[in-house]
């Protein structure tokens, strides 16, 4: 014999995901083993009109009508009421959540709401006069009106366009820049008494230009570097090249970096980026005065071994070996300082995206689609990570010889930084925006054109292709197999078609991913 089991939801307290099932109940018919005793007979029960049960009836005693309506018409009944309570009860939740974010930022902002140091500041110089550097020239200037932002430049002409019409007229003529910025060709006025200087000279001009200026930077002038990429000849990142250019292995660094377009910085558009320096100090320094309400800046993570009193200290762990009846000495150095704020991931990541964005541009010139775009930037995402956190030994130290001690050479990287602001969020920034030099480089390559007349027709440098040659020697440095981006340094070296390098690609051993 049949019934009629009438399968309602789970209530909310019993089961979180209730709406799931509310949407998928109905009416179900069961078929009851014949051992089972058969329910009451109709007239012997009448169940409520809120049981679960109904009442057993012959198919002759309803309609075809109502055997179509009736059912449909109680699942409704029965699963209304939940729903619109359940969703009364998601949306308290949502709403609960939502003001302990809001207090919680409150709280945090009047117990850290330091403003002293950006009213301390009197005088901010930048060097260079492209595209991001002046969008960040007009961002300080606009964090306070009587702060004096000078513009270090070479070109005369354009010196008199900012400080005549208030516009860089060669690459953002239709923006005014606030009064406050002032350009100039002339090094000794713009740095004298500055609290901060912002570098936005490109990598490869940076140790020229600052071996030219060094006379006249103070020691403890903060550099706030700008610039992603890395020295082709030397293999150098800016953290490198600006004390080693400057004569001075102490002058404060501090990097900034992450997904930031400088057109989008001046339409005063949200940007998120990230500091990282050795001094914590100067990385709060700096978020203070960068942050705005259009502009957050995270410091790069730290980790807990800061917390301890030896940080700053380097450790030396000796252990001996016996290799082939010999003993070994193996020095392993520590600099925890590296680790707890990291520059170097930080420079890696921004030094090495400008080279993956080249590639997902020729996969967009080609026409390749959607699945290969994806499976390429994946791909150069782990290349980027297994070079950034390498860890290779160069050579050992025999007792017997004396010779130099064993170094565990790295590039000193954390995962975290790699998949943080200015690794992963640099990359789908500069990978998938039409805005990228570095794509469009990528996208003109892949149509066909020669690389020479596209770098003629541009008025900015795509750090990429020059960091292309500077990324394989790195990687061949520290024995590291990168197949997307030296693909990429072939491409633009002309040994290698887009097509080609496709083809060779695709037609690797099937590994393990890792």
């Amino acid at each position: 014999m049949a019934a009629l089991l009438l399968e309602l939801p789970p209530p909310p307290f019993l089961n979180c995901n209730h709406h799931q099932f509310l949407s998928k109940t109905s009416l179900r018919l069961h078929n009851f083993p014949s051992k089972t005793p058969p329910p009451p007979p109709p007239l012997a029960f009448t169940p409520p009109t809120t049981s679960c049960f109904l009442s057993t009836v012959t198919s002759s005693s309803i309609s075809k009508e109502e055997k179509e309506k009736e059912p449909h018409s109680t699942a409704v009944a029965s699963t209304n009421a939940p729903d619109e309570g359940s969703q009364q009860d998601r949306r308290k939740v949502v709403q609960i959540a939502w003001e302990k974010l809001v207090r919680w930022s409150r709280s945090w902002r009047s117990k850290n709401n330091k403003t002293d140091l950006l009213e301390r500041t009197n005088k901010v110089v930048v060097l260079g006069g492209g595209s991001f550097g002046t969008a960040m020239a007009a961002h300080v200037a606009y964090r306070k009106s009587s702060l004096e932002v000078q513009m270090l430049l070479r070109d005369p002409l354009l010196c008199q366009s900012i400080n005549e019409n208030h516009c860089n007229c060669k690459y953002f003529p239709e923006h005014k820049l606030p009064d406050n910025v002032i350009a100039t060709t002339d090094a000794k006025a713009a740095l004298l008494d500055a609290d901060f200087c912002l570098h936005a000279v490109p990598v490869q001009f940076s140790s020229s230009f600052l071996e030219g200026i060094a006379e006249y930077v103070d020691p403890g002038l903060p550099f706030i570097s700008l610039s992603k990429g890395l020295e082709l000849n030397t293999l150098r990142m800016m953290s490198q090249i600006i004390p080693q250019a400057l004569g001075n292995p102490y002058q404060p660094f501090v990097l900034l970096s992450g997904p930031s377009f400088a057109l989008e910085l001046m339409n005063k558009l949200p940007t998120a980026m990230v500091v990282a320096s050795k001094d914590k100090k100067l990385a709060h320094a700096t978020q203070q005065l960068l942050a705005s309400s259009h502009l957050r800046i995270s410091t790069s993570s730290i980790w807990p071994m800061e917390r301890l009193d030896w940080i700053n200290c380097w450790f030396y762990w000796f252990i001996f070996l016996k290799v082939e009846r010999m003993r070994v000495l193996v020095r392993v150095q520590f600099v925890t300082s590296d680790y707890s704020r990291d520059v170097t991931g930080v420079e890696i990541a921004g030094a090495l995206k400008n080279v993956l964005a080249i590639a997902a541009g020729i996969v967009e010139g080609m026409n390749l689609g959607n699945n290969s775009m994806a499976a390429l930037v994946a791909q150069g995402c782990s290349e980027i990570r297994w070079l950034a956190t390498k860890i290779w030994v160069v050579s050992p130290v025999l007792i017997l010889t004396i010779s130099s001690p064993l170094l565990f050479l790295k590039m000193g990287a954390k995962p975290s930084t790699i998949t943080g602001l200015s690794g992963t969020g640099d990359i789908m920034l500069t990978c998938f925006v039409n805005l990228s030099r570095n794509r469009t480089v990528g996208v003109r390559l892949g149509s066909g054109e020669k690389l020479d007349d596209i770098l003629s027709s541009m008025n900015q440098v795509a750090e990429g292709v020059s960091t292309a040659g500077a990324v394989i020697a790195l990687a061949q440095k520290y024995n590291v197999k990168m197949p997307v981006l030296t693909a990429v340094a072939r491409i633009i070296d002309n040994e290698l078609t887009p097509k080609k390098a496709v083809l060779e690609l695709m037609s690797l051993p099937q590994v393990e991913e890792v």
